[in-house]
């Protein structure tokens, strides 16, 4: 349970990372919603890696390359499902807003995201 209030503590910083750089470009740049956000997962990404690298699983035994390779293959899929609901949700519904089209995207991928990242980036090898 530790580790899953961990997660969702690091998910919150990553989630307004990219609301952040989201609204920012929105804000600052002609680049529509769908452009902002697949410039603003990126660095959401990099700030759940650092934190659920050190705070929420801990380091694994593996190297940084094979560690950052298997955390880059969830957090792209868990990208790419939560940037193709954020997508059909806009589509579907023009009227509604970006952010809460990016609230109910990010809660659907964090499900996925926590079993990826816990199973397959950070689980400890136990000893023979």
């Amino acid at each position: 349970m530790k580790k899953l209030l961990r997660f969702l503590i690091a998910g919150g910083v990553g989630f307004v990372v990219d609301a952040g750089v989201l609204h920012l470009l929105l804000w600052f740049t002609p680049f529509g919603p769908f452009v902002g956000r697949a410039l603003s997962i990126p660095s959401a990404l990099l700030a759940t890696w650092f934190l659920n690298r050190n705070f929420t699983f801990g380091r694994s035994n593996r190297s940084l390359a094979a560690e950052g390779f298997r955390y880059g293959s969830v957090g792209l899929t868990s990208a790419l499902l939560n940037y193709a609901l954020f997508s059909s949700l806009l589509v579907s519904m023009p009227t509604l807003r970006p952010i809460i089209a990016l609230i109910l995207a990010s809660a659907a991928a964090t499900a996925f995201s926590f079993f990826g990242y816990s199973r397959f980036v950070f689980r400890h090898r136990q000893n023979p």
